[in-house]
């Protein structure tokens, strides 16, 4: 039988994805990467989720690559099968449109980190760190990084933590940005489903919108932005969630974004 590697469990509208190979410092193995794709594709597909909460079991949230696997995997085509791969697993998470909380403690190592930095909100514990790793291994940083990264924190910063093999402290990462929150060790669980259910109680689908739409304003015109927000706004004014936090707004009540039916005006 397969171990569950990735566990996934539904708390209200939240669907809460758990990495489950603390033995394996829950590194990227194959089935590691397959059953994440499938928590990712159930989040897709349940009208019900409305957004996700990604943590992990264990001291490490993610020591990325799997070394062992690494050692006897790195022929040129087996490589290149890997990443076009990538399109089952890390893109999904990264296009989903539905907002995701990381919940990272422990260390977030390489590929790890690239994982960590999807989330639309991350929180981390006080003893997380963010450990760039991959030219110790005599490897280009991937999952990701060169891509977020340089947006994140710019490009000097970037270039400094990636070629001094650098770590970010949690502290470090929130002042840096990386990081939306730290809390104790011991509450990271219940910080991050807090965030995770405040989203999905908000326009989930409105902002999984907003998030699709933001992810290209690094390679667009501000001609064609301007244009997306407008074709991002006529859809979103046509979505339940507008007319239901409108009628609210006019009646000086919480919107109820969750049950929020399609009313007319």
């Amino acid at each position: 039988m397969t171990k569950q590697l990735v566990k996934t469990s539904k708390i209200g509208a939240v669907l809460v994805i758990c990495l489950n190979s603390p033995e394996n410092r829950n590194s990227l193995t194959p089935e590691f990467r397959k059953q994440l794709g499938e928590a990712v594709a159930l989040a897709d597909n349940d009208a019900e989720v409305r957004s996700v909460f990604l943590t992990a079991e264990g001291p490490t949230f993610c020591s990325g690559g799997d070394l062992k696997a690494l050692s006897t995997s790195c022929d040129p085509w087996t490589v290149h099968r890997r990443f076009r791969a990538l399109k089952t697993w890390l893109f999904p998470l990264l296009g989903l449109d539905k907002p995701v909380v990381i919940g990272v403690n422990g260390h977030a190592v390489g590929g790890g980190m690239g994982l960590a930095l999807t989330g639309d909100l991350v929180i981390a514990s006080e003893s997380a760190k963010f450990m760039s790793g991959f030219f110790k291994l005599g490897v280009m940083p991937d999952i990701g990084m060169m891509y977020h990264l340089p947006r994140l924190i710019g490009m000097a910063q970037a270039k400094n933590f990636l070629f001094s093999g650098g770590t970010f402290t949690a502290e470090q990462a929130a002042r840096l940005g990386l990081v939306f929150k730290v809390v104790p060790d011991a509450e990271l669980y219940e910080a991050g489903l807090a965030q995770a259910q405040r989203l999905a109680e908000g326009p989930a689908q409105v902002m999984g919108l907003a998030k699709t739409l933001m992810a290209r304003s690094f390679e667009t015109s501000l001609a064609d932005m301007f244009a997306f927000e407008g074709f991002g706004q006529a859809l979103a004014m046509s979505n339940p969630e507008f007319h239901e936090g409108l009628e609210a707004a006019l009646q000086r009540r919480e919107a109820d974004f969750i049950n929020a039916k399609d009313l007319k005006f």
